[in-house]
């Protein structure tokens, strides 16, 4: 999907993929529905598909945006699934890299941030464990100490 490209809705961003990606991705998409927790809704930002904590529950964000728990995108010349829950918990990230190792699946990941050509580079069913494992309250609870940690830290080196 070229960046000039702003999609405002779901709709709207899945019509403007590429047709070779339209499938992949939505298989994808699929998975993380399936095992998303409640209370996460669903919305477009930055041109992805994004799982979010709704901005009337946890407002306090460090950027002023809605949380983000898991986006989809489609980059130029990759897909991209960015598992923020992964990241900062070393428990997580290894069962994700343990998951991909004993179904076969090569792990091309960043941080967050797992690269992929084709859904059946990824390790599906990790991916559903993964997104599963994190209740919206909690998730808001890990971003409200990060919040209070952040805080701290300034006020001491200032």
């Amino acid at each position: 999907m070229a960046k000039s490209n702003k999609a405002q809705s779901v709709s709207e961003l899945l019509a403007a993929l590429p047709s070779d990606r339209q499938a992949e991705f939505e298989q994808v998409r699929n998975v993380i529905r399936h095992n998303l927790p409640p209370g996460y809704e669903e919305a477009v930002s930055k041109n992805m598909l994004v799982y979010q904590v709704p901005f009337e529950m946890y407002s306090d964000t460090y950027n002023g945006h809605p949380l983000w728990y898991v986006a989809l995108a489609s980059e130029k010349s990759y897909l991209s699934l960015h598992l923020m829950s992964v990241y900062g918990d070393p428990k997580l990230a290894k069962e994700l890299s343990d998951g991909f190792k004993d179904a076969g699946k090569k792990l091309n990941m960043g941080k967050a941030c797992v690269h992929f050509h084709s859904a059946q580079d990824l390790a599906l069913d990790v991916i559903g464990r993964i997104v599963s494992k994190v209740p919206i309250e909690k998730w808001v609870a890990i971003a409200k100490a990060a919040r209070q940690t952040t805080s701290k830290t300034r006020r001491t080196k200032a």
